[in-house]
């Protein structure tokens, strides 16, 4: 498995792509993410407001989650929507092309929070991402029972497109 996965970076070492070109970019993502006590599925919009910036749109649903005292949680326990700011920050590293950085804040309606992600394009509008989120301030000060769902430490990976 290795083998192949050192083949396919090489063979995108060859093509050229931009991950990040600045004012009017558009990136969609849609991804795997995981948790504690549960896994689901996350998506997400950038919009590119300058040569370094981004604003954008998240939505994640834990599909796989652990009962609490017998119950599963509803609709809304599982879900999340967060308003993000990003800072691409590849080329101010003078980091690749195809790979961006972007390190951001969001809010959202469990808690205002931060994260860190990559982005590696391999043709021009396709690539992976990975993608860590954290809660900063928690809008429950002892979130107990389904509370705890999307108001953790998360980690999501996927696929990545220009739009």
């Amino acid at each position: 498995m290795k083998k192949y996965v050192w083949i396919i970076l090489l063979m995108s070492g060859a093509m050229q792509a931009q991950v990040f070109s600045g004012k009017g970019d558009l990136k969609f993502q849609m991804g795997g993410n995981f948790q504690e006590h549960g896994s689901g599925i996350i998506s997400s919009l950038d919009y590119g407001l300058g040569s370094n910036m981004s604003i954008g749109f998240s939505a994640s649903y834990i599909l796989g989650v652990t009962k609490i005292a017998g119950e599963k949680p509803d609709f809304d326990d599982r879900m999340d929507a967060k308003i993000r700011f990003n800072a691409n920050i590849a080329d101010v590293f003078n980091i690749e092309e195809k790979m961006d950085i972007y390190p951001g804040l969001n809010i959202g309606t469990r808690n205002f929070g931060g994260h860190l992600g990559a982005r590696y394009f391999f043709t021009k509008g396709f690539g992976i991402y990975s993608e860590m989120q954290f809660p900063i301030a928690k809008y429950e000060t002892d979130p107990i029972g389904f509370e705890n769902y999307n108001n953790q430490f998360n980690f999501s990976i996927g696929a990545s497109f220009n739009l």
